[in-house]
């Protein structure tokens, strides 16, 4: 390589300045210095890049046209720095993340409207994926982050705790026990029960609620998603057990929320990959994330 960045940075500066001494002050060097490198340049590319007449510096046509090329490099120099700015300021970007399809409803738009108002200029990709699609789509990075009540442990996942999410009882606001301040899981037994398919992770959750009882509810129906089941307790379809993160997302007309009497509950984690560095937009949005209130409705 004939000419290295410093050598560009020195020609440029007597370029810009019109003389030695001038470059020297750009540079914060010293004057021998630049005359220095200047003549060596010149040597290793075999031109001569400046006339000295009458003890003042003139630049060469040749200079002139290499000129034109620093120039060009002096700009992409720059985008490269206006980016790297835009960067660690999260001014720009594209941020790839996950959540369960209930949290789509619910936490997630008013994670992402905060999101959007510090940082207008990021482009969020969000995708709805049940746990098993998260999890794929995690370990082929295809999303940053998921989102998501995940009862899935996978040895290059990191799972952190982002809220409790207790077990709610959804019920249709003429109900007997939509009056009370809680209830408690035998109160629900002989409830038509809107149930969830045995491969849902609330599903799970549900049995756990009543594996102390002598009789296991039946649901009158099955669904595969919580605001699917808050709709038919709207339509008055039956009673269901929900997590609270989910019921604050729409707002259900005609129904009642009522926390119920139980130590199961449905955590809210982010997922990431353990060993992959996450962008400063993900650890922003994960951080935003841990100061939201999960129970103020949308």
């Amino acid at each position: 390589m004939k000419l290295n960045l410093r050598q560009i940075e020195v020609f440029r500066a007597i370029m810009l300045s019109g003389s030695i001494s001038g470059a020297a002050k750009l540079l914060h060097v010293s004057q021998p210095a630049v005359s220095r490198l200047i003549s060596y340049t010149e040597q290793r590319l075999g031109l001569s890049l400046f006339a000295r007449i009458k003890g003042r510096l003139y630049p060469t046509p040749e200079a002139r046209r290499l000129f034109e090329e620093v120039g060009a490099l002096y700009q992409s120099v720059q985008r490269v720095n206006e980016v790297a700015e835009n960067l660690a300021e999260n001014r720009v970007g594209k941020l790839r993340i996950a959540c369960s399809p209930s949290l789509g409803l619910s936490l997630m738009p008013r994670a992402i409207a905060a999101f959007g108002q510090r940082y207008p200029e990021v482009r969020i990709v969000l995708n709805t994926l049940i746990p098993t699609m998260m999890l794929q789509a995690l370990l082929t990075q295809q999303i940053e982050f998921g989102v998501a009540y995940m009862p899935v442990i996978h040895p290059s996942l990191e799972a952190r705790l982002l809220y409790e999410n207790r077990i709610v009882a959804v019920l249709p606001d003429s109900h007997p026990l939509a009056s009370r301040t809680s209830i408690s899981p035998h109160d629900l037994i002989n409830e038509p029960l809107i149930g969830y398919s045995n491969d849902i992770p609330l599903e799970q959750l549900v049995r756990q609620l009543f594996a102390g009882e002598e009789m296991q509810p039946t649901p009158k129906i099955e669904v595969q998603q919580a605001h699917v089941a808050c709709a038919m307790v709207q339509a008055g379809v039956g009673v269901a057990l929900v997590d609270e993160i989910t019921v604050r997302g729409p707002i259900w007309s005609n129904v009642v929320v009522v926390p119920v009497d139980a130590s199961v509950s449905a955590p809210i984690n982010v997922f990431h990959v353990m060993l992959e560095p996450q962008s400063r937009l993900a650890q922003e949005f994960i951080a935003l994330l841990e100061t939201l209130d999960p129970g103020k409705n949308l």
